[in-house]
């Protein structure tokens, strides 16, 4: 509630995050009307076998009767049958737009190459430490909008606020590092999406359109990459392992 009442209107949820539910009942509260908001949601890859039983139950617990963007959340499992079911439920309306999440360039590519429709966004983790260079420049190869989740970089958030340049920055524009921070990657022609369970955050990661940085400050920003994600990253075997126990 507080974050559509700072005026925030894209909504990011997925079935793996149980909360589809409480974000439903948050959005019939805030009287706002549907065709104001824009809902995303992805199917978790434990269900790409049921994908439309797994959409039809979102948008049961959304409480509409259609979502802006369906996303497939690993390239784990069976993703092209739940990327052809995707592509059904899109030319019935029910579903706007489709695309991925966490995928690399090489399985993206591939996706492309074998069915009907482009994926609209690709939602990886990006933020200062880890900035996707190489998967943004095939994003807009193939016009993949890059997505970023953890754009305040999660578990690293401390090391991150910590860099000298990243506060001599923000103390220039009177900002905090956290808006630098996602200046920086929507600059960089990265849609960004901030999460916050505190009210000041929400609205502090809400007040970014009002400033701008120079060229020489994005490029003392790039030299934070050390391109290592530390959450998306199915290529790591042992990462994937876990997630086969999640």
């Amino acid at each position: 509630m507080t974050a559509l009442r700072s005026g925030y209107r894209m909504i990011d949820t997925a079935e793996a995050y149980g909360n589809e539910e409480a974000v439903g009942n948050a959005i019939v509260k805030s009287g706002i009307p549907r065709e104001e908001l824009f809902l995303v949601t992805k199917v978790n890859f434990r269900s790409y076998e049921n994908t439309r039983a797994t959409v039809e139950a979102s948008l049961a617990k959304l409480k509409t009767n259609y979502l802006d963007l369906v996303l497939l959340h690993w390239p784990f499992g069976n993703y092209y049958a739940a990327w052809r079911e995707l592509e059904k439920l899109y030319q019935e309306g029910k579903i706007r737009a489709i695309g991925v999440s966490n995928f690399d360039p090489d399985r993206l590519i591939d996706l492309i190459e074998f069915n009907q429709i482009i994926p609209v966004v690709n939602q990886i983790e990006t933020h200062l430490l880890c900035q996707r260079h190489i998967e943004h420049e095939w994003l807009e190869k193939y016009h993949v909008q890059h997505m970023a989740y953890a754009p305040l970089g999660q578990g690293r958030k401390n090391e991150m606020f910590e860099n000298p340049d990243l506060v001599e920055i923000a103390r220039v524009h009177g900002k905090t590092t956290a808006q630098i921070a996602l200046r920086f990657l929507m600059q960089s022609g990265v849609v960004v999406i901030p999460k916050s369970v505190h009210e000041e955050r929400i609205k502090e990661n809400f007040a970014v359109f009002d400033f701008e940085l120079a060229g020489e400050e994005m490029a003392q920003l790039v030299k934070m990459d050390t391109a290592l994600p530390m959450i998306g990253n199915p290529e790591n075997p042992a990462m994937v392992e876990a997630a086969m126990k999640w």
